[in-house]
């Protein structure tokens, strides 16, 4: 069965960072466009960064741009999402989605992506 698991989530004081990493199972993310998405108490889900399947392409949502960055080790087919400067705004439940790519570019729309993790809880909050 292919899916993927999201882990490194926790507590952060505000300005701290957190790392969080994407892994498969059933299936390589080397090969694979990868998305964070996050999804705050009765807000709609919200699309964080993207990485195509080659690492050649990344994107990042207006609210995060210049703080998160979004990373791939082929060596461990895992993504990374590096956050730092962590404001209270940003505690959300974070998930990881893959999908097979078709085109050069990935997409910050979640609906595009197929697989998708159960999610890893980040709280900001001193």
């Amino acid at each position: 069965q292919r899916q993927v698991v999201e882990s490194g989530g926790g507590l952060a004081q505000p300005g701290g960072s957190l790392r969080l990493s994407c892994t498969a199972s059933g299936f390589t993310l080397e090969n694979y466009d990868v998305g964070w998405f996050r999804q705050a108490p009765g807000k709609e889900r919200e699309a964080v960064s993207c990485v195509d399947f080659s690492s050649t392409h990344t994107d990042y949502g207006d609210s995060v741009k210049g703080r998160f960055t979004i990373s791939r080790d082929s060596a461990k087919s895992t993504v990374y999402l590096q956050m730092e400067d962590l404001k209270p705004e940003d505690t959300a439940v974070y998930y990881c989605a893959a999908r097979q790519p078709n085109t050069f570019a990935c997409p910050l729309i979640g609906r595009y992506y197929t697989t998708w993790g159960e999610g890893t809880q980040v709280t900001v909050s001193s």
